[in-house]
């Protein structure tokens, strides 16, 4: 496949539903809240009700406005709500409000980093708001239709198509997250639905201007999941064109059981949803003053952050990278740090430690058993010479495995740092009178023996010497 995937180049656009983190609903006052019983945050207004009318949402336009800040867009003062009419059953009024020929924002960009190290920009062509559609569940006894999600306000951010591999897909994915949940626009929770991506893909020869005809993948709900569909939807549609046989315009889904895409539906068109302006809403005016008070109140940006903990911490660029992957780790970080007192040696725990310990058992950091304030306690006793490095990992394994704190856990299996100078003396008097040939060797001009008796030493304590007080004794018995 290789030889034709250097024949083929790929086009890739990407649309991202966040869900606002409001308080409400996008046009009423119920509760904008995930697991609620079923039907409970419901009203006339989001079940379509006669007469009930719409009212627009004002923290939802703030937090709006707030991604087409982050993403360079170009803000409208006036936009307008449109009618998309469509027959779904968890969609009560028949249509879904939504905006089209004059979303709210449009001409943005954002630029991500790439593995190889590279810096590449992809256009944002809109920002739109819109509601949520309600949710089937399907159970043994029949399908109930649950409301609560009716209503919910969304931005749909919608890209050019100027990716061409599923890796900078899946990276523009990962830094949109990121800047959503550094500006407490969404939450970015992919198991919730808050965060969903549908991929529009369609492949040419190399050198072709031409589009080919388009597919579009629908609500892939991970990063991983995004980037092996796109994959295997660019193989399959190579594969047809290689035969001669026809692309057609799709909606398909992605099985991740059998790592295949799958047909939903024929792809609709624009002008199949009847598009018109809501009567029910006014145009949305949102005015520079307006604009103006909202970007005095940006939080900071990922950049930002990373910028700061460079700057403030004097960790490198990877590092600082690494810690600003969410807007969660950044803040485990800090935290730990301000415990610690010793910021580069947080970054190396939370970074080295912590991350690959949460990788191997599948946890997030928010689900760590090691709490910040534990683990800047954990690198306070390493530096005040309690305990070594080499036992603190010891002592790291159990936090996390049980969750309790390092000074329980220290005194529990006396793990107490020996920096008693008579105490290891009486060691290394032992390793020297067990190992005379090695003394011999090394008073013979092998010097790099000394790394011997240091460890013979360290073994004899169970790892409980001080490493630099060891060091230091050894070579001065030695010599």
């Amino acid at each position: 496949m290789t030889d034709l995937n250097n024949k083929y180049e790929a086009v890739i656009g990407l649309e991202v539903h966040a869900q606002l983190l409001t308080k409400s609903k996008m046009f009423c006052s119920c509760a904008n809240q995930f697991g609620a019983a079923i039907n409970a945050n419901i009203c006339p207004v989001c079940t379509g009700q006669p007469g009930a009318l719409p009212a627009v949402n004002r923290q939802a336009i703030e937090l709006g406005v707030r991604a087409a800040m982050a993403l360079n867009c170009q803000i409208r003062n006036e936009s307008i709500f449109a009618r998309k009419n469509y027959f779904y059953p968890d969609l009560p009024k028949g249509y879904q409000i939504s905006q089209y020929e004059k979303p709210f924002c449009e001409k943005g960009s954002l630029t991500v980093r790439l593995k190889s190290g590279e810096q590449k920009q992809f256009g944002i062509t809109r920002i739109h708001f819109e509601e949520d559609a309600g949710k089937n569940v399907h159970a043994s006894h029949g399908t109930v239709v649950n409301l609560n999600r009716a209503g919910v306000p969304l931005i749909e951010i919608v890209s050019e198509p100027d990716m061409r591999t599923s890796h900078e897909a899946g990276q523009y994915l990962r830094a949109l997250h990121s800047i959503l949940q550094f500006g407490d626009i969404c939450d970015g929770n992919m198991e919730q639905g808050n965060f969903r991506c549908d991929a529009n893909i369609s492949v040419r020869k190399r050198g072709d201007s031409k589009f080919g005809t388009k597919v579009e993948l629908k609500n892939i709900n991970s990063f991983r999941f995004v980037e092996k569909a796109i994959e295997y939807e660019i193989e399959r549609q190579i594969d047809l064109v290689e035969k001669g046989e026809p692309i057609r315009q799709q909606t398909r889904t992605w099985n991740s059981s059998k790592n295949i895409t799958e047909l939903m539906r024929e792809k609709e068109s624009a002008h199949d949803y009847r598009y018109f302006p809501d009567p029910d809403l006014a145009p949305l005016v949102i005015s520079e003053a307006w604009i103006k008070s909202i970007r005095s109140q940006m939080p900071e940006m990922p950049s930002q952050v990373l910028a700061r903990f460079q700057k403030d911490y004097a960790l490198s660029e990877y590092d600082a990278g690494v810690l600003t992957a969410t807007k969660e780790l950044a803040s485990f970080y800090e935290q730990t740090a301000a415990q610690s007192k010793n910021p580069k040696a947080s970054a190396n725990w939370v970074a080295n430690e912590l991350l690959g310990r949460l990788n191997a058992a599948g946890k997030e950091i928010a689900n760590s058993p090691v709490k910040a304030q534990q683990l800047g306690d954990l690198v306070t006793r390493i530096d005040q010479g309690e305990i070594s490095g080499k036992i603190a990992k010891t002592v790291f394994e159990e936090m996390f495995l049980t969750g309790r704190n390092p000074a329980e856990i220290i005194k529990e299996k006396g793990l107490v740092q020996i920096s008693d100078t008579g105490a290891i003396e009486v060691a290394i008097d032992k390793v020297i009178a067990a190992n005379p040939s090695q003394v011999a060797d090394y008073k013979a001009g092998k010097v790099k023996l000394l790394g011997f008796f240091v460890g013979q030493v360290m073994k004899e304590t169970q790892g409980q010497a001080n490493p630099g007080m060891v060091n230091e004794l050894v070579k001065k018995k030695l010599d």
